[in-house]
């Protein structure tokens, strides 16, 4: 099974050139089957660009989540405490394998989907 997860064209461009390494959420999809994600590039793309295999999902205090993604967070470590900011504990999703697509997909017409506020499960 596969989700769908918006993700800042930034952000995506890094998890694609591999200098990011973890995608972060306040929270995740319960359904444990979910091996692939595949990535929306939010406004102003608004495309789907690729898509990435899950390492392993992992959910901890937020001072050892940083200490042991900072390295390939592709964020500051500001961006990374606002983003929680009122949360005890994050998720951070390890990136096993990325692949761009060669050509960017519409979420509407190719998908029969709109863009999910967290994450769309397909």
């Amino acid at each position: 099974m596969k989700v769908l997860l918006s993700i800042k064209p930034e952000f995506a461009e890094k998890i694609f050139n591999g200098t990011k390494k973890y995608e972060f959420r306040r929270s995740v999809f319960k359904n444990q089957n979910i091996k692939t994600v595949i990535v929306y590039a939010s406004s102003p793309v608004q495309r789907v660009i690729g898509e990435f295999e899950i390492d392993s999902i992992i959910n901890e205090d937020l001072n050892l989540l940083w200490d042991r993604t900072k390295e390939y967070s592709g964020i500051t470590e500001d961006f990374f405490f606002e983003y929680f900011v009122n949360k005890e504990k994050g998720y951070a999703i390890k990136i096993k394998q990325a692949k761009r697509y060669h050509r960017p997909l519409s979420l509407k017409d190719d998908f029969n989907a709109t863009p999910p506020q967290s994450f769309m499960y397909l």
